[in-house]
């Protein structure tokens, strides 16, 4: 039995401790698996859902167009213009998957050979020139994932890889990818970083200028074309040799790109002559469709800006606070502000605008924003009103010392006409043109200031106005913006047209939001728009304004000077265009001796309408309305003329307010009240 016992005794120990070791094996085969299992439950309940991405609409730009439907600006968080695959060259996606993911149609997201491999090629070039996430991973990592470095985060993006590639084709992985990834200077993807670097559109890219966007992604900083060139040929030079060894080039063809000359982008932001407009635009878009929309919904926003007359309108403004600045002896850091507005006419498109001197220094708008006296520019608003209510050109008003009471017995006020001269009778056409003070108040009081009011609401003036006689001198602060729009009526018939900024609104699925049509107001009687711009144009011709009389085109306009030359003003318009010019200071201080609107505005808006009629050549003239009669006039007596020439003018009359016999002139009282 001891034999027995010797020779079994070990085959029995034998069997235990293998079966020993294979138990222990086991159990930690199952325990790796368990808590692999569980670590990987654990992180995946912390995963991100992939659906999104199976309806990919990332932030984009909107973008901004003039009336050419020519860009003027991006607006964006992101600049991002999203491109389908097939608007792509076929050669630059191929430059990408060369220079990052070479294996991309051949792995399921994650390519542990693509890691070895560029771990190997990093060390033996000591540097980090290829990475080893996979495409895949890099749209987890852009989309679903935060940019922290850690093994968690790494394992969630494998996952995800994973998860992306079996939910979503590799071309559809590819068009997210190249249209989200960041390139360097602002621009995510390919379409917004072939204008940026190039000014190109990705469609038109060549061989060479894809190889390089395709070298950016690894480090967008470092690589970038305007930073480091020749760091950015040779990261060019490594995607090229990478595309030949893929097969998709040869390396004939890879030496040829790799000699090809880059023409850069010689302006990566928009002119900021246009910003004034584009502010304006842009706050527009955001009140009506919300932030949100305007910097990421890859809005399509067209306008009414003629880029020509803008850079007009501009350069108008700088020569004209420079002229200033030459009479008055002034260094340039003293120079005033300027705003400029012009519409057309006809449909009210808003073609140029200038909303102060410079852009960078002050955002505010004095074209939209500022409320200033217009002085006597408000003047067409009283005389019409005048003309609707009984009144002619022939109207015989007495220019002479007037005073009112105030409020108390020691208060009056005694108005002046600007050079401190009283004409005696003076007819109603003559009282506009030379802009006297006197015969517009005695005007006013006659008409009363609440339908001369009526009258400037009716034209489009929505800012608070003064309800007594000072009014007549232009008291009550208003913008360029509600002067066109007020003039524009005179110039077409008494048809008001509302400002356009923009014709259209699109966003990024092509759907038009809005698109704004020419809409008019019929503010006042044609016949008395009409008689109100004959009389303005002899405003040019013989008035305050004769100093732009060379404009050598149908033109009217008034001249506006504020109490102590605080604010200068000229209105004018052509049967094409309104245009109005007001230059000031900001802190209301006297722009200088002399300084009216007809030597500091009018020249402004001469110097921009002699570019505009490149634009819109002149025409034959005002249209006369039906029921109007042009009759001979003497401007001193207001009486009929005889042959016109000198003070004998031809003027417009309505058939049904004949003018003649004259009634005698109304008197004024001196001791008439204010208010």
């Amino acid at each position: 039995m001891s034999a027995v016992q010797n020779t079994t005794q070990p085959t029995i120990r034998t069997w235990t401790h293998v079966q020993l070791t294979l138990f222990l094996l086991a159990i930690s085969l199952i325990l790796t698996l368990g808590l692999g299992a569980a670590l990987y439950l654990f992180i995946s309940l912390d995963i991100p859902s992939i659906g999104t991405l199976k309806h990919y609409r990332p932030a984009t730009t909107s973008i901004i167009y003039d009336a050419e439907k020519q860009p003027i600006t991006h607006v964006s968080r992101e600049n991002r213009t999203l491109v389908p695959l097939s608007a792509m060259p076929e050669f630059l996606p191929q430059a990408f998957m060369s220079a990052e993911d070479s294996r991309f149609y051949q792995h399921s997201g994650v390519d542990a050979w693509s890691i070895i491999r560029a771990l190997i090629h990093n060390i033996r070039s000591g540097e980090r020139g290829q990475g080893g996430s996979t495409i895949t991973q890099q749209v987890a990592r852009a989309l679903l994932l935060t940019p922290e470095k850690t093994y968690t985060r790494k394992i969630k993006e494998a996952i995800l890889a994973y998860r992306i590639d079996t939910a979503l084709s590799k071309e559809e992985i590819l068009h997210i990818y190249l249209n989200q990834i960041y390139l360097g200077s602002g621009a995510y993807g390919v379409e917004a970083a072939a204008q940026i670097y190039f000014d190109k559109r990705v469609q038109d890219l060549n061989l060479a200028e894809a190889a390089l966007l395709a070298g950016l992604p690894q480090a967008p900083s470092r690589y970038s074309p305007f930073r480091n060139f020749k760091l950015a040929k040779n990261r060019q030079l490594y995607v090229l040799n990478r595309m030949a060894e893929e097969g998709y080039i040869t390396p004939t063809a890879a030496q040829k790109a790799y000699e090809k000359t880059l023409l850069w982008n010689p302006a990566k932001e928009g002119p900021t002559e246009n910003n004034y407009f584009v502010e304006y635009v842009k706050a527009y878009v955001e009140s009506k469709y919300g932030t949100e929309a305007l910097l990421t919904g890859g809005l399509r926003i067209y306008t009414t800006l003629d880029q020509n007359m803008q850079q007009a309108a501009n350069m108008a403004i700088k020569r004209g606070t420079a002229k200033w600045a030459i009479r008055q002896s002034k260094h340039a850091d003293t120079l005033p502000q300027a705003a400029l507005i012009s519409m057309e006419v006809k449909t009210g498109r808003v073609r140029a605008m200038v909303g102060g001197t410079d852009f960078d220094k002050s955002q505010f708008n004095r074209a939209t924003q500022a409320r200033r006296q217009p002085g006597s520019a408000f003047k067409p608003f009283i005389y019409a009103a005048a003309l609707e209510n009984g009144m002619t050109p022939a109207t015989m008003i007495v220019d002479e010392p007037i005073h009112f009471r105030g409020a108390t017995a020691m208060q009056y006020w005694a108005p002046k006409n600007y050079d401190n001269k009283f004409e005696g009778p003076t007819s109603f056409r003559n009282a506009l043109v030379r802009s006297r003070n006197v015969p517009t108040i005695k005007i006013l009081q006659q008409v009363g200031a609440a339908k001369t009011i009526d009258l400037a609401r009716r034209l489009g003036i929505t800012s608070p106005l003064v309800k007594d006689l000072s009014l007549a001198l232009g008291t009550s602060g208003v913008s360029p913006l509600e002067m066109i729009r007020a003039y524009a009526a005179f110039a077409n018939n008494g048809r008001m047209p509302q400002p356009l900024f923009i014709e259209k609104i699109v966003d990024s699925s092509g759907k038009v939001l809005e698109e704004q049509q020419p809409s008019f107001s019929e503010a006042v009687d044609p016949r008395v728009a009409y008689q109100m711009t004959r009389i303005m144009e002899a405003v040019i011709t013989d008035g305050t304004a004769k100093g732009i009389s060379s404009f050598g085109a149908p033109a009217a306009g008034k001249t506006g000077t504020t109490d102590q030359n605080v604010d200068a003003w000229f209105v004018g318009y052509t049967p094409e265009l309104t245009t109005c010019v007001w230059i000031g200071h900001d802190q209301n201080i006297s722009l200088g001796s002399a300084e009216t609107g007809g030597l500091a505005a009018a020249p402004i808006w001469l110097d921009f309408m002699n570019q505009a009629k490149k634009t819109y050549p002149p025409s034959g003239g005002f249209q006369i309305p039906p029921g109007i009669v042009l009759l001979p006039m003497d401007n001193r007596t207001g009486q009929p003329g005889s042959a016109v020439g000198g003070p004998v003018t031809l003027e417009a009359f309505r058939e049904d307010t004949p003018p003649w016999p004259q009634e005698e002139p109304p008197t004024t009282e001196s001791s008439d009240s204010l208010l």
